[in-house]
């Protein structure tokens, strides 16, 4: 068991980039593709996600989902109703 191998902070972030995503588009009920473009179109993944990685991957699954709804939508300037 001497052989643990350390993942880089980078891809760790990226694979949570990748959940957020992934969560909402579940909650959204539409694909990821449509969910990251529309993230990535408003800058979401580069100016929330990523650098709010910290205080958001405590949270539970499906309370990002719902934040990040909520966070995309306000973005887009469009009300959110579930």
């Amino acid at each position: 068991m001497d052989d643990i191998i350390e993942i880089p902070k980078t891809q760790i972030v990226m694979a949570f980039v990748a959940t957020c995503i992934e969560a909402t588009a579940r909650l959204l009920n539409t694909s990821y593709k449509e969910v990251y473009r529309r993230m990535k179109q408003v800058g979401m993944i580069e100016h929330y996600i990523i650098p709010h990685y910290e205080a958001l991957h405590s949270e539970s699954r499906e309370n990002i989902a719902k934040g990040m709804v909520e966070c995309l939508k306000e973005w887009e300037g469009k009300p959110w109703k579930k």
